[in-house]
């Protein structure tokens, strides 16, 4: 193929173009039509105060293949604040029902449903994390993907995030693509390197493994094998953990489930949100004596922190105010006066990790608790507070992507080789510094969380072994949901292809429930991949088999059709039950509501 480059300088009056065809390279993604309307589109610059002449402010635009390397130049002789800058506005000639999917800032946030009537699947970041957006626009970070009836789907991504955040702001028929500047001033003759932005189209999951795969080249991290496993605390003792419970579960693990490595005591443990090194009463004053005893059982110590955040009372507050963000005034700025507070001893106050001694702080934290305590995985919660909008920083001219990366990063050091799980998390700005990634949010003994956390979670296959292990929460396998209900949960658990953490008190689970949990080990490492958001089947290529998955998320009674890949013998993996040998479409007669089926297909 020929390489076309595209250099788009807008200077306020006139957008020139130079084809250079004369050397060969491999373009790096199909062509796409909705490619050639972004490379025709003119970007525009907004800044901070109305009346700012833009004029002498030049965005460029490299294209090669269907990605683009914006960058901006000032080239007057004044400081200019930006807020934002506009790589794109276009026309979308999509009919309404087109299915529609977007990825958001916030982990617990995401968008589905079609062009003409997008849903959040999570928490609104406009209602809920107050993030700014057009009146009358549906917004999206990151990425943004439509699939038109019988088409192959286009996707919209920015493949970097390294110090700006890419947004999409989508009405009926319109789609404007934004790079958020933050309003930091941009001085004369001075150059800002914008985001990656791409085009992927085609077959659904080529198409979001391209993105994928785009992503993990600006953002390299080798993934840590195998995919962990282990229990987690908090689903079945929450905050008032103690000791006891902790080492009645793990008698139990040792005893019936080795395979459940890493022992996660997921909050309680710490005597004010932010003092992490000062443990409370519920383990005996000291932690570490049940941290130690895993250790000496041949398990894995992990544990919960929330390392951005702090409660008002806590000493880290109390003695260093100064490490915290700032509000225009130059006091500590409460989250709440911006976003949403915190969900407990809130409102929270947020470290600032372009500080260096907050840096110091993060690092030797996580050192502590890895060198001293003996911690090999640690879960981060809250780190969205990380990366919060509307507060002044330390480093003057950091975004808040870089505050929190760099946060990100300190924290890296200190934990050295540990296992680090990124949840509540700003989800672009986190690529390259997490081993793991929540992708869905809190699961709860409920069909509708079930239900809603598996959709939140498989739409997020396309992440898993590419950019991180996702997290699709806690296996929970005990309660009072039906038999149908526990194995749809663990069917999803397991197309995910990610990490597996058993959140149930193991000292009660009933025996056919413990045999369930036994089957989803090891994990498989290979996230399903499906043919259309309805996400009804989903096939996943192993080593030696290939295993469909076919949910029912209806209230009502099924048929799911499977499009086997050939002559096939097939077996039920829950039951083991041999369903002799098939080919062309199999059909899964009166699937039962709220059930799902797992096959190997060998």
């Amino acid at each position: 193929m020929e390489r076309r480059d595209f250099l788009c300088i807008i200077s306020g009056v006139a957008v020139a173009a130079n084809h250079a065809a004369n050397h060969k390279v491999a373009l790096p993604f199909a062509p796409s039509s909705l490619a050639e309307s972004l490379r025709g589109a003119r970007p525009r610059v907004i800044t901070n105060e109305l009346g700012v002449s833009t004029g002498r402010l030049d965005v460029q635009q490299h294209w090669i293949g269907n990605a683009c390397r914006p960058k901006i130049t000032n080239r007057g002789h004044s400081s200019v604040a930006v807020r934002e800058i506009v790589i794109a506005e276009i026309t979308l000639r999509y009919r309404p029902d087109t299915a529609l999917y977007g990825e958001s800032f916030q982990m617990l946030s995401q968008t589905a449903g079609t062009l003409a009537q997008p849903a959040d699947l999570g928490y609104s970041e406009l209602k809920h994390y107050r993030l700014a957006q057009p009146e009358g626009a549906s917004a999206m970070t990151g990425l943004i993907a439509f699939t038109p009836q019988s088409e192959p789907s286009v996707i919209v991504a920015f493949a970097s995030c390294h110090r700006f955040l890419g947004r999409f702001y989508l009405k009926r028929d319109s789609l404007q693509i934004v790079v958020d500047t933050e309003g930091l001033e941009l001085a004369p003759g001075e150059t800002w390197e914008l985001e990656e932005l791409m085009v992927a189209d085609g077959d659904r999951s080529r198409a979001f493994a391209t993105v994928g795969e785009r992503i993990a080249a600006h953002h390299p991290k080798g993934l840590v094998r195998p995919v962990p496993t282990g229990w987690c605390s908090w689903y079945c003792f929450g905050a008032r953990v103690t000791a006891k419970q902790v080492l009645d579960n793990l008698d139990v693990i040792a005893k019936s489930i080795p395979q459940l490595k890493y022992i996660q005591i997921d909050d309680g443990y710490q005597s004010a949100m932010g003092d992490w090194l000062e443990t409370g009463s519920a383990f005996g004053g000291d932690v570490r004596n049940v941290l130690r005893a895993i250790r000496e059982r041949g398990f894995e110590p992990a544990i919960w922190v929330a390392p951005f955040i702090a409660e008002s009372t806590s000493q880290v507050f109390q003695k260093h105010p100064d490490w915290f963000i700032q509000d225009a005034s130059g006091n500590p700025l409460s989250s709440d006066r911006v976003t949403f507070g915190g969900w407990r001893h809130g409102p929270w106050l947020v470290l600032d990790g372009t500080h260096p001694e907050v840096q110091q702080h993060f690092e030797q934290l996580f050192r502590t608790m890895g060198d001293e305590w003996g911690c090999t995985y640690f879960k981060l919660d809250a780190n969205f507070w990380g990366a919060m909008h509307g507060g002044r920083f330390h480093d003057r001219k950091a975004t808040r992507i870089e505050a929190y990366r760099r946060g990100m990063e300190a924290i890296r050091r200190g934990a050295g080789d540990g296992f680090i799980l990124g949840c509540n998390h700003p989800i672009w700005p986190s690529f390259g510094l997490i081993d793991g990634s929540r992708s869905s949010g809190d699961i709860k003994r409920t069909w509708e969380t079930f239900s809603k956390q598996a959709r939140q979670t498989l739409m997020r296959n396309w992440q898993n072994g590419t950019l991180w292990w996702n997290d699709p929460d806690a296996v929970l396998l005990t309660g009072n949901l039906s038999d149908d209900e526990f194995q749809f949960h663990a069917t999803a658990v397991y197309a995910s292809g990610g990490m597996v953490l058993s959140g149930d008190d193991l000292t009660t689970i009933a025996p056919a429930r413990l045999k369930m949990l036994r089957k989803l080990l090891p994990p498989a490492g290979v996230a399903a991949r499906f043919k259309d958001d309805s996400l009804r089947i989903g096939w996943m290529q192993l080593p030696e088999v290939r295993m469909a998955c076919a949910f029912n998320w209806n209230d009502q009674p099924q048929t799911l059709a499977l499009q086997l890949p050939g002559h096939c013998s097939l077996t039920d993996f829950w039951s083991g039950h041999d369903l002799g040998m098939h080919s062309g479409e199999f059909l899964l007669n009166d699937t039962p509501a709220h059930s799902a089926r797992l096959l190997k297909c060998s």
